[in-house]
């Protein structure tokens, strides 16, 4: 069960991202992911980067901990290299190239009451209509009981934020694998779980999305 007295950490997967520091309307994404999270209560965050990424490592300063990884590890890998660092059990995983108008809702509070169990993922997903900047129609279905299905339900969008727990790690392998494996079985077994974000969302796959989204975020 989660320890109700803290907010969980949260592992930021910058590593290899190019877009992190794109500045979205004068602050660069990475600072807004974190926003959302800050705005729910968030003190403690890890990082992943590679070699390469000088700009990303420089811009964090010391101020979070990094996990380095010598060779890319992908999302799972990443995540499973850091979980030392990780204090909290379950935790946050947050994508840096998406976020939602820091204080416009606070799904992260929704997602932690939806967490009952170690074989749980929590996901936050977007209905279509609140989506900017993402092109394929949806990733997944979401069933009316909150499970993620592949065809039963309203159509949604992953939004790139998912709270699990430590233990399912203990069978992935060492090197490169994806989250999205993780999520996969937790899908078969339906202990994929969903919360629906209620706020407009921003995903920065490009220069257009990245328009788009300051042409938004405008006053």
């Amino acid at each position: 069960m989660i320890d109700a007295t803290r907010f969980p950490d949260v592992m930021l997967l910058t590593a290899g991202s190019d877009k992190a520091l794109w500045p979205v309307a004068g602050l660069p994404l990475v600072e807004r992911v974190m926003a959302n999270a800050k705005a729910e209560g968030a003190k403690r965050f890890v990082a992943n980067g590679l070699p390469g990424d000088t700009g990303v490592l420089a811009h964090f300063g010391g101020l979070v901990k990094v996990s380095r990884e010598e060779v890319p590890l992908g999302s799972g890998g990443g995540v499973k290299q850091a979980l030392p660092m990780l204090h909290a059990d379950p935790f946050l995983v947050m994508r840096p190239d998406s976020f939602w108008p820091a204080g416009s809702d606070a799904p992260l509070q929704r997602m932690l009451a939806r967490y009952a169990s170690q074989e749980d993922i929590v996901l936050l997903c977007v209905h279509p209509r609140h989506a900017v900047g993402f092109a394929r129609s949806h990733d997944f279905c979401l069933s009316p009981q909150g499970l993620i299905t592949r065809d039963y339900g309203a159509p949604v969008i992953h939004s790139g934020v998912a709270l699990l727990g430590k233990s399912l790690f203990a069978a992935t392998p060492d090197g490169a694998f994806s989250l999205e494996d993780l999520f996969d079985a937790a899908l078969e077994r339906e202990t994929l779980h969903g919360v629906v974000l209620d706020a407009p969302w921003f995903n920065i796959g490009d220069a257009a999305g990245l328009a788009e989204a300051e042409r938004r975020l405008a006053p």
